[in-house]
């Protein structure tokens, strides 16, 4: 090496280490600059719940795909008799030609669920009751008459059964853990439109005293949710059924309003299996009216009263044989305190009917325990 070429290593020693350092520095501060190995490539293809789209964006396209096949469209015809024209109901008409009636057909639409490989289904009741013919079509293109297993008004809830093979089959989730915040899509057939998904969050749980049904406690979601959604599935990240689709909150004439409100799958599966069973729930009940205590109603310490007041009892109901009467105020059941009108009759609906249960009354300013014998409720008929 000559003295003349030393200084040129020098410098380009110099200027390497300086290249290394800056480039070092660059990927330090902007680390997404340096290039994705090919493991990192299959992690991100892999990521299970909320999956990678194109560009790496955010999608949910595995949970619909494992979900979105055992969602069914309901088609229930309700066929009605009548005289189309006021001629057909003249007399003179009627006398040589008869009673001109024709059919009319209306449809309601709506969607369902696939529960299980035998072809059982879920749906709402108010879907399905009096209809003369129920359709179903699945994802796949494929129709069939359906069959009502039971009904449950009181839930909204009614069991179908298809008789078609290889069926999908909605995976399962755990409704209750579901936490405020989380994020469930909708799936069913708003206005006729199959196949329809929608996102939203978990905006509240256990809603109740809304009036849709007798025993409330839905999940409220703002995953939109219209007409013909009635029925479907609500579904976590991982495809999984957490809820029954079930009514929306509206101020236009039907239209999504972000509040929608479905039934709990932990629900759902019990009701199921009692219209499987049995044909109907089997509930307890007392026979008795309930109502929060008025607010004029204090006790001996000046605090308002805790308890439901009796406002009604049914004769011959288990609540008459037990000697409770109108005017009473149910403190305890079974030593559970009750402060709710429609915890109490829910309390008491979660009782098998012929158990002896134990109730603290307050009538007047005293107290008394009395017992009574649970009987079934008696089923709800819609008029």
């Amino acid at each position: 090496m000559t003295l003349r070429s030393r200084p040129i290593l020098v410098f380009l020693g110099q200027s390497v280490i300086a290249g290394l350092a800056l480039a070092f520095l660059a990927l330090y501060i902007f680390p997404g600059l340096a290039p994705r190995t090919s493991q990192e490539d299959s992690g991100l293809r892999n990521t299970p719940a909320a999956t990678r789209g194109s560009e790496d964006r955010p999608s949910y396209h595995n949970a619909v795909q494992v979900s979105a096949p055992a969602v069914v469209n309901i088609y229930a015809t309700k066929v009605r008799r009548s005289l189309p024209n006021p001629l057909f109901q003249d007399p003179l008409f009627r006398r040589f030609f008869g009673d001109q009636e024709v059919d009319q057909r209306a449809t309601n639409l709506g969607s369902g669920v696939i529960m299980s490989t035998d072809g059982t289904l879920i749906t709402n009741a108010h879907i399905v009751e009096d209809a003369d013919e129920i359709g179903v079509t699945l994802a796949d293109g494929r129709q069939s008459l359906a069959d009502v297993i039971g009904i449950d008004n009181e839930t909204d809830l009614a069991v179908l059964k298809i008789d078609l093979a290889d069926l999908p089959v909605i995976p399962i989730g755990n409704s209750d853990q579901l936490q405020v915040g989380d994020i469930v899509l909708a799936i069913g057939n708003p206005y006729d439109l199959s196949q329809t998904v929608t996102q939203g969050i978990v905006s509240a749980v256990g809603r109740s005293r809304l009036g849709i049904s007798t025993f409330e406690n839905f999940i409220q979601t703002d995953a939109d949710i219209n007409p013909g959604n009635s029925g479907g599935a609500l579904i976590n990240t991982s495809g999984e059924l957490v809820g029954i689709n079930t009514a929306i909150y509206s101020m236009n004439g039907g239209g999504s309003q972000g509040i929608g409100f479905s039934i709990p799958i932990n629900v759902v599966t019990g009701i199921m299996q009692s219209l499987m069973q049995h044909g109907h729930v089997i509930r307890g009940w007392l026979g008795i009216e309930a109502q929060a205590v008025p607010p004029d109603m204090r006790n001996r310490q000046g605090a308002r009263q805790a308890g439901v007041l009796v406002a009604g009892v049914m004769q011959n109901s288990p609540a008459a044989d037990a000697n409770i009467i109108p005017g009473d105020i149910i403190i305890e059941i079974n030593g559970i305190q009750i402060d709710d009108p429609y915890r109490a009759i829910q309390m008491i609906a979660e009782i098998p009917p012929g158990d002896t249960i134990e109730i603290l009354l307050l009538r007047g300013w005293q107290e008394s325990r009395v017992q009574a014998i649970v009987g079934q409720r008696p089923a709800l008929e819609r008029g």
